[in-house]
């Protein structure tokens, strides 16, 4: 037992020397990332409750927390004539955005995959609308569509006198003005990450296929896009995300209309918080959005986290 003590008390004596150092090396990392954490637990988390219990108050300009008006906001919004129109309007929108984002980028990453020779010039001229933001592709995109000096204008200044598209003055037409532009800028985002994906499946399942007669659109059909399984949900998932929170496209192209046309739910929350100073129901319209995007979120991490476990 003495001899045990005696082997015990050099490594406990020079544990207790390489403290100090050891200790400045544990906490290092935690102390660079501390600012950052307190940041984000300030003004996402904290932010993110201060909305939710703003949305149980009845909070005009200014918030109040003396006026608790439970769930009443909520059941004034899905009352609102309006807010039931940004919903119809982010269900077309969105469906939209969705599927035609994920069609043509799928067929413009498969049209690249060919090899052709100008991959190299045509990738970037895709990619390149991405680089631009929201309000500049919805400014270019409203001049293009105005009929007053746009698209209708040009074709009529050739000669076709008859031409008229007016959907970005139609009502009943607007909203799709608003995906036209949204795809535009999306659609190359898509292509890559489809581009990528199919560059990364195994060739060698490929080979066999061909080898066993199986032609260019049934090994895309029955191999090659079922293999892309993950990257159709991560597509999914960023689209559908950027659909709930289309503002500021819609903002520059259409602000709303014509009349409530073109709003969306994020269009409602900035006119009832900051334009009819209805904070608490503008905070409620929120939550919604909120709800909506970890309804999307929160599955998509539920599946990869359990993809991981099954690896």
């Amino acid at each position: 037992m003495a001899q045990t003590q005696a082997e015990i008390v050099p490594v406990l004596t020079r544990r207790q020397s390489r403290a100090p150092k050891e200790v400045l090396q544990d906490w290092l990392p935690k102390l660079v990332l501390a600012p950052s954490f307190a940041i984000v637990l300030l003004f996402v988390y904290g932010f993110i409750l201060f909305t939710v219990v703003l949305s149980f108050t009845g909070s005009k300009l200014l918030p109040d927390f003396s006026t608790w008006v439970g769930f009443s906001n909520y059941v004034r919004l899905f009352n609102h004539p309006n807010w039931l129109t940004s919903l119809k309007n982010l269900a077309i929108f969105a469906s939209l955005y969705v599927i035609v984002c994920s069609v043509l980028g799928l067929g413009l990453a498969i049209l690249l995959d060919q090899k052709i020779r100008a991959e190299g010039l045509i990738r970037p001229i895709y990619l390149y609308p991405m680089a631009l933001s929201f309000i500049v592709t919805g400014v270019a995109w409203k001049w293009f569509l105005d009929p007053g000096i746009g698209l209708e204008h040009i074709v009529k200044d050739l000669g076709w006198e008859s031409f008229s598209f007016r959907w970005i003055k139609d009502g009943q037409m607007a909203i799709y003005t608003i995906v036209i532009a949204a795809v535009w800028q999306s659609s190359g985002f898509v292509m890559a990450m489809f581009l990528a994906g199919l560059r990364g499946v195994d060739n060698e399942v490929i080979k066999a296929a061909q080898i066993d007669g199986a032609s260019t659109v049934t090994i895309y059909r029955r191999i090659i896009i079922p293999l892309m399984r993950p990257v159709f949900l991560s597509a999914f998932v960023v689209l559908a995300h950027l659909a709930i929170k289309s503002y500021d496209l819609v903002v520059a192209m259409t602000d709303g209309g014509p009349g409530t046309s073109t709003w969306t739910p994020a269009l409602f929350m900035q006119k009832f918080t900051f334009g009819r100073n209805e904070m608490g129901m503008g905070a409620s319209s929120a939550i919604i959005m909120m709800m909506m995007i970890f309804s999307i979120i929160v599955p998509y991490l539920y599946s990869e986290l359990r993809g991981e476990r099954r690896t």
